[in-house]
C-alpha cells in the first residue's frame, strides 16, 4: 500500500521517452519533450522505452546532460508535471535547444522528481494509463509527494 494517498480517476498518464532523453530530462537540462501531438496538461510517469538512441549519444548536448548518469530503458524513472503543450509560431526560434522545428508539439516539463530506484513496467506509444499497481509501486517511493 502507498503512503500517499492518490486521486481516483484520470489524473496521471505514461509517456515513453527513449534513452538517452529520459536521462537528461532526470538530470534537468531537458525541459521540453517533443511529440507529435498536443498532450493535456498535469503529471506524468517518466517511462523509458526499450531502445536507446545511439547516435543521440554523439550530440554535445545530450552528452553534457547525461554525463555519468545510468542509462536505464523499460522502466518507469521517474514523474514530471506538463505545464504546456504547444507549436513554436512559423519563423519563431526554438522556445528550447531541445525543441524540434517544425509541425511539432513541445510538452513543457516541470517539477521532475526522479524515483530512487527504476520500476520496470511495460510502456506504449503515446500517452497510456497506468495500473493502480504500478502507481503504487512508483509512489511509494515518492512519500512526500502530493498531486
Amino acid at each position: 500500500m502507498s503512503a500517499v494517498t492518490l486521486p481516483e480517476g484520470d489524473w496521471i498518464r505514461g509517456i515513453s521517452i527513449r534513452q538517452p532523453y529520459a536521462a537528461a530530462i532526470l538530470a534537468g537540462a531537458k525541459t521540453v519533450e517533443n511529440r507529435p501531438a498536443r498532450w493535456r496538461t498535469g503529471w506524468v510517469l517518466l517511462h523509458t522505452s526499450k531502445t536507446i538512441d545511439r547516435p543521440a549519444l554523439r550530440m554535445p548536448l545530450v552528452a553534457r546532460a547525461i554525463h555519468g548518469r545510468e542509462l536505464v530503458t523499460g522502466a518507469v524513472v521517474g514523474i514530471a508535471r506538463i505545464t504546456d503543450s504547444h507549436q513554436d509560431p512559423e519563423g519563431a526560434p526554438p522556445c528550447s535547444p531541445w525543441a524540434h522545428p517544425g509541425d511539432v508539439w513541445h510538452l513543457v516539463l516541470a517539477d521532475v522528481q526522479e524515483l530512487p530506484l527504476p520500476v520496470p513496467a511495460r510502456g506504449q506509444f503515446g500517452p497510456w494509463q497506468p495500473e493502480p499497481d504500478l502507481l503504487d509501486r512508483v509512489f511509494q517511493q515518492l512519500p512526500q509527494f502530493r498531486p
